[in-house]
């Protein structure tokens, strides 16, 4: 059984954990974010995304 779950869920999740219990701040939180989404916009985003998708197909390889 295959179990596909969006990666803005997952970092969604992570986020939330580490407001909730490692105490990082929401205005931090906050600010990465924002600074993602201004980098978004740079050249730097094709290497950025394909680093993720590098990554995603690292781990779903990893559990075949």
């Amino acid at each position: 059984m295959t179990v596909s779950l969006p990666l803005v869920l997952v970092l969604g999740i992570v986020a939330w954990a580490a407001i909730k219990f490692l105490g990082i701040r929401l205005w931090v939180a906050v600010v990465i974010a924002l600074f993602g989404f201004l980098l978004s916009q740079t050249f730097l985003a094709p290497a950025i995304e394909s680093g993720t998708r590098t990554g995603v197909d690292v781990v779903n390889d990893a559990n075949d």
